[in-house]
């Protein structure tokens, strides 16, 4: 077992350097607290910090501004985070959006860790990841005060720094068990993720803050399971998906460490709270019986009705699906220049049939945003042209890079040597890519590298592989693939990023919509501490890639392109395979480990039109409150370009 060398923040020039400024905020603080009646009794703000903010996407005029507490009650501290009203610099973010992100009275027992990022430019911020295996947003300090910040938390908490990352702070935190089990599975650049059982629930937590903070537990408890899934403490980007297919090997042992690691230990209190369904019904979700022999299933598990009563909402909502699209039908929406005079109603006929495989090729740039539907035959005749051009000259600053110069250039030789290694194990079965010495494995390669350097600050990451060969196999042309491929990355490109804020935003979406389409589910993966939905990380990553066959796959993309709908329709797909197999997995008893592997053996065995069938049903019986759920500039959401802002300070987000 791995031990985390503990020690406290008095090495720490930061700390060191703050202890004074955190007794201050304390002597501030109680001085304002002695003079509020709004403050209850027994409850002593030891920090507050104005003007923090997070940003629900990564440009600065949609950021949300707030106060940050450290509130100490009854020998427990609570972190709370409330969004200033009517203080947003985008019309796009309404006070619900901003509702979203609000941290309620989250106490530090169930807070596993904190890291504090200190970029080379912009703003330091922090990342707390609780004891589920949830995170919250990163919390930018625009007027600094992280410091100060960690001080306090160290004068009222235990909190320590991890030998494994100077910049990690656990919180009653000691050991490593989940790296035990990464590193027995052999992964490559497994990372650390501490573990932190969970201590009780503090007796008492504060009952009414000011500024409207809501205090009660049950609330509080409610609003810290909703967040994003845990960072582990940085994660290399490229070991999604090879550690979730290597968890779907983790044995008992591996189980219990997980189970530890996502706060097993949560007391009765905790789990009594989330049994009951949206009616007031109690539920009681047996735990599998384990003995050293071998587990013992409950003969007759009661599964709880589903409250939407699936099937039925499937037959009266979700509309057979359609022949394809063929090419008459197509030449029918265009003009006698080329124009497609009714996107919206292209959109709706190949959401409810997919389009004809020889017609995919002239569609696919439709529908990727690579052919815009208001250009003619000249104008697209032409962006060809000069796209070919483009991409020869993007592909050439990486060709003529020499050997010596390649002995030189560390990133470019990680880069292709990780793009060799993944292409051939692309799609081999596919008979387009079956040879050896196939040049179209060459092809995938040569696009890939040269994405590498046309986006250069995210490069290469496993999974876009993936994404890439159904393009080129529709396509054939090495120019048209990659910029068909580069429109795709506009939208799914967050899901690759190093701090995996993409991912988080959807898995987050994600149990926000089971939670309110089948809220007994979404109790039972509370109680078996799976509310960070790791299990449909590969789902979401490459798009349901692996669960079908390359022509289903095919099919399903360019249904989700539509956006006929949603933008997330794959997000309502994730509910209904999951729902389709709920009286199983809550019947079965399923945790984390079991879970993960029953959703890895889904693959090729999923009924593709019955499932897009009750995606749909489930998007419609959702509605705005479905849209309510999925933060905006959530992937595959297109980003707001106002990049020029992300440095930028708004006067009124100035807070006094």
């Amino acid at each position: 077992m791995h031990e985390i060398d503990v020690h406290d923040l008095s090495d720490d020039a930061d700390y060191a350097a703050s202890v004074q400024q955190g007794s201050a905020s304390m002597n501030r603080s109680n001085s304002s607290k002695q003079g509020s009646s709004g403050e209850q009794e027994g409850a002593e703000i030891v920090y507050v910090k104005d003007n923090v903010a997070i940003h629900p996407t990564q440009y600065a005029s949609e950021r949300i501004s707030g106060r940050l507490k450290l509130i100490k009650q009854g020998g427990s501290l609570f972190m709370t985070w409330i969004p200033y009203k009517g203080q947003s610099s985008s019309a796009r973010l309404s006070e619900k959006d901003k509702s979203l992100y609000t941290i309620r009275a989250v106490p530090f027992s169930d807070v596993r860790s904190i890291r504090r990022h200190t970029p080379t430019l912009g703003w330091q911020y922090v990342i707390v990841v609780l004891s589920s295996g949830l995170a919250f947003p990163p919390l930018y300090f625009y007027n600094g005060g992280v410091r100060e910040f960690l001080a306090t938390i160290k004068q009222h908490a235990y909190l320590v720094r991890s030998a494994d990352d100077a910049n990690v702070f656990l919180v009653n935190d000691f050991q490593d068990p989940l790296q035990r089990t990464l590193s027995s599975l052999e992964l490559p650049r497994a990372v650390s993720v501490t573990n932190s059982p969970s201590s009780a629930a503090a007796s008492e937590s504060p009952s009414s803050w000011t500024e409207g903070e809501t205090c009660d537990r049950n609330s509080a408890l409610a609003q810290q399971n909703a967040r994003q899934r845990q960072k582990h403490n940085d994660p290399a980007r490229d070991l999604s998906i090879q550690v979730l297919e290597k968890f779907s090997l983790v044995t008992r042992f591996a189980r219990e460490t997980t189970s530890q690691l996502f706060g097993e230990a949560q007391g009765d209190s905790f789990i009594s709270n989330d049994r009951r369904n949206h009616n007031g019904k109690t539920y009681d979700y047996p735990r599998i019986a384990e003995s050293n022999d071998a587990q013992k299933l409950p003969e007759d598990v009661p599964v709880p009705a589903d409250p939407l009563e699936f099937d039925k909402l499937s037959l009266v909502w979700g509309k057979p699906r359609q022949p394809p699209l063929g090419t008459e039908e197509w030449s029918a929406f265009l003009d006698s220049e080329g124009r497609v005079t009714d996107s919206e109603a292209v959109r709706k006929r190949i959401f409810y049939g997919g389009v004809e495989p020889d017609l995919r090729k002239e569609v696919w740039r439709f529908l990727l945003g690579y052919y815009s539907y208001d250009s003619t035959y000249a104008e697209r005749e032409y962006l060809v042209s000069v796209k070919k051009s483009e991409y020869e000259t993007i592909k050439n600053q990486w060709k003529s890079i020499s050997k010596e110069q390649a002995k030189r250039f560390t990133k470019f030789r990680e880069r292709r040597g990780l793009i060799e290694k993944d292409v051939v194990r692309t799609d081999r079965s596919v008979s387009f890519y079956e040879e050896d010495d196939s040049p179209n494995i060459k092809c995938l390669r040569d696009i890939l590298l040269t994405y590498s350097f046309y986006n250069f600050d995210l490069g290469y990451c496993q999974g876009m592989s993936d994404l890439l060969s159904p393009i080129l196999f529709v396509m054939g042309d090495e120019s048209e693939t990659f910029w068909c491929f580069v429109a795709l990355m506009e939208r799914l490109g967050p899901n690759f990023n190093r701090d995996q804020n993409g991912m988080h935003s959807q898995l987050f979406a994600l149990s926000k919509l089971v939670e309110l389409l089948d809220i007994p589910l979404h109790n039972y993966f509370k109680q078996k501490d799976c509310l960070n939905y790791f299990f449909c990380f590969r789902w979401v990553l490459i798009q349901f890639k692996r669960e079908f066959e390359f022509e289903q796959t095919m099919r399903l993309w360019e249904v989700l392109w539509t956006h006929y709908g949603s933008e997330h329709l794959h997000l309502y797909v994730c509910v209904a395979i999951l729902k389709r197999h709920r009286s199983k997995i809550i019947g079965e008893g399923m945790d984390f480990d079991t879970l993960l592997k029953f959703i890895n053996e889904l693959s090729g065995h999923i009924d593709l039109d019955a499932i897009l069938r009750d995606a749909e049903a489930l998007c419609i019986c959702a509605g705005e409150n479905g849209e309510s759920c999925i933060p905006p500039g959530t992937p595959p959401s297109l980003p707001v370009d106002d990049a020029s802002m992300y440095y930028q300070q708004d006067d009124d987000d100035h807070m006094l």
